[in-house]
């Protein structure tokens, strides 16, 4: 079970599923894969899983201000003249995340929004790419 990130149709913003792989003994995530979506409900209200969402806000909003390079070191063209990206937070919460045989795990559910695009304009190629290096460098630093 992997990332997934869905672009929105017609609209500016793209949804992003990270499902917990494997636990988190820092944030005292130790069952990450339970038999019932129930059974997920009782994490994602933990204090373990709030500290993890809190800090996952804190560098997913650093990210976003200061993007990484893309893979063959261009940055995002679109950029406004402050020199900042013009993607924002729109969500970023806990999610149920189904697995395979009948496994759900916990999960991140964030949706970033391009705020000067048209709000019926997709999100380009470039700013799709853009935010799955954001979402990978958001996995990597919380160690999902």
């Amino acid at each position: 079970m992997s990332m997934r990130i869905a672009p929105d149709k017609n609209k500016p913003s793209v949804a992003i599923e990270i499902p917990l792989t494997k636990p988190l003994p820092d944030y005292d995530l130790e069952q990450v894969e339970q038999p019932t979506p129930r059974d997920i409900d009782g994490i994602l209200v933990s204090q373990g899983f709030r500290d993890l969402v809190d800090d996952a806000r804190g560098i997913l909003t650093d990210l976003v201000a200061h993007p990484p390079p893309l893979p063959d070191g261009r940055h995002l063209v679109d950029l406004d003249l402050s020199g900042m990206p013009h993607l924002e937070i729109d969500q970023l919460t806990g999610a149920i995340c189904p697995g395979d045989e009948e496994v759900y795990r916990p999960g991140l559910w964030i949706v970033l929004r391009d705020t000067q695009s048209p709000a019926t304009k997709a999100l380009t190629e470039v700013e799709l790419e853009h935010v799955r290096v954001i979402a990978n460098t958001l996995a990597k630093k919380l160690n999902l």
